[in-house]
This record gives structure tokens, sequence and C-alpha cells, in this order.
């Protein structure tokens, strides 16, 4: 990859934000941790430092190094932008009252490359505490807003910007267009990156680092999996080696459906019954923890034993993504961290495995693309994300074979109208949760005591914020009608309106 952009995180809320503007602008960037700043080499074009929580007066405040820099371009925005300016004789100076939401641009210096192309009285996203309140000869003013005089600067001796808003954020009108002029105009940016030449790429890179070694690698029959199983089988062909686990805690039918659908993909995919193994781990768990940790202890177990009946794997891959990565405060590389839904406790040591994570710097909506640049059927590409420890956190307290069909069935009825009505692709993720609760009901001249699902339907772009889908009522009255009627066991039916946050997509 020719250039790249590197933004630097001090730990703001915003700062995946920060990523996906600049990677729809086609160009490419990666997050590091602050004090993980890489040897600049000449891939490396250009430096955005992020927002934190933290003032640039507190002991413990985040510090970087500048001069590591090599004279290219700085974007600061927020906490990034009072470090620059505090590092440079400016006053920093916390502010009478925190600056949070909406305020207006009340001067902008349309001359400025920066700000070429910004309106004034557009909106932009304030959220800080500490204000630039004094400035040096060396700083020029880029704009400003009612309360804020210093709301964008320009260190003219190196090259330096600095903003007080958030342009990564919706709510700033312009802000694509500031990070297009950052990033283009300044760092002069090709804007090239794109899904064909990730794949030639990471292509590429898998054959040289693997070379002749087997590859083992879990399919879960999604996205992100079957990706990188499609991108490593490009590398190198029948060396690798894909394991398929039904651990009872699949979709209806889907142990089967997947299997074959991965049999035109010319992938060499090893399925494992192991479901009772899996039942019998999960007997009088209750608690969400303990129940995942047991998921993951047998999954290796399992793996662990298929690989070596395998014999002489060197590496083990997995479908690891940008935000996994992100939020193990992991580093570039192939990352040393397990996602702990797959393999929770981690390897054993025994193993003595190798880790390729060809997805680690993707976000989910760039993994599709990359996907659908490989030719992979749409069935999968569109599957909606599935946990690894799968209907297990989707049955509160204990789990059963019998509660394990109650909720596929009602699951497979949800789903299959989602897909009947074309609503499916309308939302990010569906998910029906079993309660551990029974309920009253008639039916007929009957009275029922049976079990409650959830209907679960929320949008999102990757999962780091969703919200919950408007479905029609009509459909939501259907489904719950069919569930009711055909799914014996369960007589209630509620949809779940909470957006994250607060609330998380699973339920465990």
């Amino acid at each position: 990859m020719e250039e790249k952009i590197l933004i630097l995180d001090f730990g703001s809320q915003y700062t995946q934000l920060i990523a996906r503007r600049i990677r729809e602008l086609n160009i490419y960037c990666e997050i590091l941790p602050f004090n993980k700043i890489p040897e600049i080499t000449s891939e490396y074009v250009g430096v955005i430092l992020s927002g934190s929580p933290f003032s640039v007066h507190d002991n413990d405040s985040p510090d970087i190094n500048f001069d590591s820099f090599n004279n290219l371009p700085v974007l600061g925005i927020c906490y990034g932008a009072q470090l620059i300016a505090n590092k440079n004789e400016c006053i920093v100076a916390k502010s009478k009252i925190r600056e949070y939401g909406r305020a207006k641009l009340s001067y902008v210096n349309s001359e400025s490359i920066l700000m070429k192309g910004v309106e004034l009285d557009s909106d932009v996203w304030m959220s800080h505490g500490d204000s630039i309140t004094e400035i040096t000869d060396s700083f020029q003013i880029l704009a400003s807003t009612k309360d804020v005089n210093i709301t964008s600067y320009y260190l003219k001796n190196k090259n330096y910007f600095g903003l007080q808003f958030h342009p990564e954020v919706t709510h700033t009108v312009f802000g694509r267009k500031i990070l297009d002029n950052f990033a283009v105009k300044i760092c002069g940016c090709s804007q090239s990156w794109n899904p064909e030449r990730f794949v030639e790429y990471t292509i590429n890179k898998i054959r040289d680092t693997v070379k002749d070694d087997k590859v083992v690698l879990g399919l879960s029959g999604g996205v992100d999996s079957s990706v990188a199983a499609m991108l490593i089988h490009k590398a190198i062909g029948k060396n690798l080696y894909c394991v398929f686990v039904d651990n009872g805690l699949l979709r209806k039918n889907e142990f089967s459906s997947v299997l074959s659908s991965y049999k035109n993909l010319g992938l060499n995919v090893i399925g494992v019954d192991a479901k009772q193994f899996f039942y019998d781990g999960l007997v009088g768990k209750t608690d969400p923890e303990d129940k995942r940790k047991s998921i993951g202890k047998n999954f290796i177990e399992i793996f662990e034993k298929e690989a070596k009946k395998i014999g002489d794997i060197k590496w083990l891959a997995q479908g690891t993504i940008y935000p996994d990565v992100i939020e193990s405060v992991s580093v570039k590389g192939p990352s040393a961290t397990i996602k702990s839904h797959h393999n929770v406790g981690g390897l054993p040591e025994k193993m003595n495995l190798k880790i390729i994570e060809p997805l680690n710097l993707l976000f989910k909506d760039e993994v599709r693309k990359v996907g659908n640049q490989l030719n992979i059927p749409k069935d999968i590409l569109n599957r909606h994300p599935f946990p690894g420890p799968g209907l297990g956190i989707r049955i509160l307290g204990e789990i059963t074979e019998e509660k394990v069909n109650l909720l596929q069935n009602a699951d497979d009825i949800y789903i299959s109208s989602l897909i009947k009505n074309n609503l499916y692709d309308e939302v990010w993720q569906a998910a029906t949760i079993l309660l551990p609760v029974k309920s009253v009901g008639v039916m007929g001249d009957e009275r029922t005591y049976e079990y409650t699902v959830v209907l679960r339907a929320v949008t999102s772009l990757d999962g780091m914020t969703a919200d919950w889908s408007r479905l029609p009522n009509d459909f939501l009255a259907e489904v719950s009608n069919n569930i009711i009627n055909k799914v014996k066991g369960i007589n209630r039916v509620v949809y779940d309106i909470s957006s994250k946050p607060p609330a998380t997509i699973e339920w465990e």
C-alpha cells in the first residue's frame, strides 16, 4: 500500500468514526494507540490526532513526541488540537461550561486549504471541556464560533492544523469536506484505495508469509470467516483446511446448509457434529460468562482434535475485523488476541500456531465489498452477523436441547418471514431471544403456560452503534401469530425497541 494516514488514538469515543470517514474517501488509514507510534516510513503521508476524555493539564494525560512525524502534515481534533497548542506556547484553559453539541461557524477563513468550501453559519459538533484561549503569532485562526474564538487554526511553520470540533460526526455539516481537504489537498492522497487493490495486496502478502505451510481456519458460515477463507484459499489453495463445528447452537438446518453453500467455492471444508458434547458441557450453567467459557473451551478442544488429524498445521487463520482489533487495543499486524466469541480462554500453548488475520484492517462493510470482489455468493455475503456462541447467548438461563429446538423453530419463522417480505437486507442483524419466563395464555378453550420469545432487529453500519428497526406492525403481527401457532411451547412474542447504546445488540 503506497500511502496511508496514521490516526493516533487518545481514547476518544469518535476515533473509529475518523477512520471510517477517511476510508470513505478511498484513502487507506490505520488507528494505533498514541503510545504505539510506528516508524514513519514513506508510506505515511499524514497524521490525525484524535480527541480524548483527558485534559492536557491532567498529570497522566496522553503525550507524544511530535519530532517522530518527520514533518508530515498533522490534523489535531479536539484534544489533539489542544495538545498541539499546549506544546507550542499557547494557552489551553478549562472552559467555564463544557461545550457540547451543535454550534455555528461565525467566521471561516475560506482562503485556507483546510476550510476551502466550508460555509459560514454551518453547524459543527463540539465536545470538549478545555478551550484554546490564546495563540502565538505562529498560529493563524481559520474558524470561529460565537463562543469559541479559536475553533480552528493553522500552525504556519509546522504545517499543523487544529479543530476544536469533530469533523468526523455527521452533525458537522462540512466535516467530510474538511477531512477531504486535509487528506487530499494537504497530504496529497491519491484516493486509490479500493477492494480490488486490497484483494491483490492481501493475497500476495499471505502467499509470501505462509509459503507452503498448512493453515487451519474455523468457519462459522458468516461473512468474516467466509471472506477470510476465500482470500487465503486464493493464496495457498488446498493448504487451507476449514473446520465447521456444529455446536448444537446453530440456527435451524444451518449445519447442512452452510456445508452445502461452500461446496461450489472450492474450499476444503471439514464438518464436525459435536452437538451432544457441547450440550453436556452446558448442563447446569446459567451465568452468561460461564456459558461462553464452556462453549469456548469445548470449541478449542474439538478444533485442536481436528487440527491434529490434519497434521503439520503451522498457522491458525481468523476472521478478526478492525473493530475487534481496536477494541482489544491490539496493534497492526497479526494480532495475538483471539476473539473471545470464538476461543474464550485462548488456544492451548501446545498447539504452537502462528496467527494470520487477513481482515484485521477492515470494517464490516468493507469486508462485504471485498467479498463481492471475490465473487462470494450473496446468501453468504449478505448474511446477518451471528455470534460465535450462537443461540447459547440467545437462550437466557440454562441451555437444554428442548429450548434450542424451540428457539430454532421460532427464529426460522422470523428470519424466513424477513426474507419473504424483502425486509432481510434492510436489517443489519435480526435475532430471536428465548426468555426464562413462562406466562399464561389462552389457545382455543385451553389455558397455556409457556415460554416468551423476543424479536430483535437493528440497523447499523458496523455494529459499534445500532438503532432498533422500525419493522411494519402488520409484519410483526404476522410473525407473532405464526410463532405462537406453529411452535408448541411458546405463547407470547414481544419486540425489542432498545438501541445500542445503552442496550447491546445481543442479550447476553
